[in-house]
């Protein structure tokens, strides 16, 4: 895109060492870190499955996961990245976004600037970038209009900035947006917003096919290993795990949030009410798109 120009140069490719081991770290949300794709006490999720493909059998993966429920851009630059860096990846997974778009202060400038300083640092230090655009939440919630369409309008904003800096920063990009999470109701959680098991090895089977169809995926030295399965070796869980989940579990998850989101989401749809009456919702997605835009723009 112009407005980019021709981005921040790329730090020089350094050669692995015979034998070294593949890095690989992850940064983002609760996406990232797995939610929906439970093993043990904890959580698997997409990135940890892509970990075990990334190198043929006998060589090594060094996988760390610093992505943590609730996660917003800006976090990813405070508390993940210093983390990331520190760790020397060859490759580097950053999908964010999706709770900027439940706050009520959302400001897609922030956004912005934050995501570029993560790309870019990644980028600079010579990792290979993987990012993602995300499904509207309002949408995989099946929520009701006058609070679906404020989210997605904040979501297609997101999910513009995110195709832009790809580009910017040379990313390989994944459009997990496109994935058939309504169609095929197996692919999405108990809660309806994360993946289930089989949806976060579809997109770990995604992102597999991309480095495949590169050049070179992690670098000079580097092979990838067979993609990852396609389903999950494990049944998925039937309805009464799925009840207990979210008596145990789901119900905290709703509830911790429903202090910051609800009274956002009220006052979403109020305003999203009155533009509706007064004819102006199309005026609304004009101004979002066009926030957007300066946004990138203001990036040089």
């Amino acid at each position: 895109m112009s407005m980019l120009g021709a981005g921040p140069a790329r730090a020089t490719e350094r050669r692995p060492a015979p034998g070294e081991p593949v890095r690989f770290v992850a940064l983002g949300d609760s996406l990232t870190e797995g939610v929906g794709d439970p093993v043990g006490d904890g959580w698997r999720g997409w990135a940890a499955v892509l970990a075990h493909s990334l190198a043929p059998e006998g060589a090594g993966v060094e996988f760390t996961n610093l992505a943590f429920s609730g996660a917003l851009a800006s976090e990813l630059t405070v508390r993940q990245l210093p983390a990331a860096l520190a760790l020397r990846p060859r490759l580097a997974a950053v999908v964010v976004g999706g709770n900027d778009t439940l706050r009520s202060g959302f400001d897609i400038r922030a956004a912005t600037l934050e995501l570029d300083a993560t790309l870019g640092e990644l980028s600079g230090h010579g990792a290979r970038l993987l990012t993602a655009c995300l499904p509207d939440p309002g949408t995989l919630l099946r929520l009701p209009a006058p609070l679906a369409r404020p989210l997605a309008r904040r979501m297609r904003a997101v999910n513009t900035v995110v195709h832009a800096l790809t580009a910017r920063h040379r990313a390989l990009h994944l459009h997990i947006a496109d994935l058939p999470w309504c169609q095929e109701r197996r692919l999405l959680s108990v809660d309806r917003l994360h993946p289930s098991a089989e949806g976060h090895h579809l997109i770990a089977r995604r992102f597999h096919e991309l480095l495949a169809g590169t050049d070179r995926p992690l670098g000079a030295g580097h092979r990838l290993g067979p993609p990852p399965v396609a389903e999950p070796a494990e049944p998925p869980p039937g309805r009464a795990a799925d009840l207990w989940w979210m008596a145990t579990q789901g119900t905290r998850w709703v509830a911790a949030r429903s202090t910051d989101l609800l009274p956002g989401l009220l006052a979403l749809a109020a305003s999203e009410g009155a533009a509706r009456v007064r004819g102006a919702t199309g005026r609304h997605d004009e101004q979002m798109a066009r926030a957007a835009a300066q946004a990138l723009a203001s990036l040089g």
